[in-house]
């Protein structure tokens, strides 16, 4: 969620936010091929997260788009990309 913008941005954004997490703790650069699954993960569990509540009537009323076709297609759409980005090499390569 903290990265945007293309491939060569966000490898630049990975760099900067792993050398401040180094300031704190060290990072096994092993770890990194989890980045993406762990982000499938997320939009998966979101998903999931507002389908449990749908019974809640606060939640159509906020969520007014979970229960269209355009939402579960960009849905699909989204979860075919993140397929694709689990086959790349990670953002960031230890030096």
């Amino acid at each position: 969620m903290l990265l945007s913008g293309e491939r060569s941005d966000m490898a630049g954004q990975m760099a900067d936010l792993l050398a401040g997490y180094e300031d704190f703790c060290e990072f096994n650069p092993r770890e990194l091929h989890l980045v993406e699954a762990l982000r499938t993960l997320r939009l998966i569990h979101y998903a999931a997260w507002l389908a449990r509540r749908w019974d809640d009537p606060a939640f159509p009323m906020a969520f007014p788009w979970f229960n269209t076709q355009r939402y579960w297609q960009d849905r699909i759409l989204e979860l075919r990309e993140q397929i694709a980005l689990m086959d790349e090499p990670p953002l960031w390569q230890a030096p």
